[in-house]
């Protein structure tokens, strides 16, 4: 089987499809984070569960972004850099958090709990160190480069707008979480991952009309002039 452009456009495309499948599971029935519920064998699926997550997607918007490279422009750039930026810090975080967390809750439950509480937008007792940066900035690029990407996807008008639209509202409704603290925080996930579902179906369908037209037509010979007399 020949590996071409098409096919791993194609195959990014059903990676998104599979991260945002992934992301909407994941929040169905979450428990309460604690140092508890960290060392459960809950946990540690849910965490696999969301590495695996944030690699499909990472994978799938880089499909979607050299898909339309010329389309969505010095915006597309900037949109693409930021928001895979921010997935990148969440890949780290989930890894962190299946790998880390657990090894330490029951000798330093204050601190695990603390980065919990700032993973959910809420706020730590003490000081959780270099991990308050990197989770400040996994909240910028997912928000701020949804954003950007979302718009810049709307603008190549390639892939489904609506699905654009909604990646770029999506991302940007989760600042609101700390100003609404009776609302359950993961409901908020699930526009981002209704998007990249709708993208990356929108990108499968787009590619495999693009291999269907690529194919070549079989033309009749012409028929020998000798013979045909």
């Amino acid at each position: 089987m020949s590996i071409t452009t098409t096919k791993l456009t194609r195959a990014a495309g059903l990676c998104a499809v599979a991260a945002g499948l992934l992301f909407a599971a994941v929040q169905f029935n979450h428990p309460h984070l604690d140092a508890n519920f960290v060392t459960t064998i809950e946990w540690t699926v849910r965490q696999t569960m969301k590495v695996l997550m944030a690699v499909l997607a990472l994978v799938g918007i880089t499909g979607m972004y050299l898909r339309q490279v010329k389309q969505t422009g010095v915006l597309g750039v900037i949109g693409y850099v930021l928001f895979s930026a921010g997935y990148l810090a969440m890949l780290s975080v989930e890894v962190i958090g299946t790998v880390v967390l657990p090894s330490i809750a029951h000798s330093a439950p204050g601190y695990v709990n603390d980065v919990l509480a700032v993973s959910t937008s809420g706020q730590a007792v003490g000081d959780i160190g270099l991990m308050q940066p990197l989770l400040s900035f996994m909240g910028i690029g997912y928000l701020g480069g949804g954003l950007l990407f979302g718009i810049a996807l709307f603008r190549a008008n390639i892939l489904a707008r609506w699905a654009a639209v909604l990646l770029a509202v999506g991302t940007l409704a989760t600042i609101a979480i700390p100003m609404l603290p009776r609302i359950n925080e993961r409901l908020f996930a699930l526009p981002t991952a209704v998007a990249l579902v709708g993208l990356g179906i929108s990108l499968w369908r787009e590619q495999r009309t693009v291999a269907g037209q690529s194919l070549p037509k079989v033309a009749s010979s012409p028929l020998d002039r000798a013979g045909a007399k």
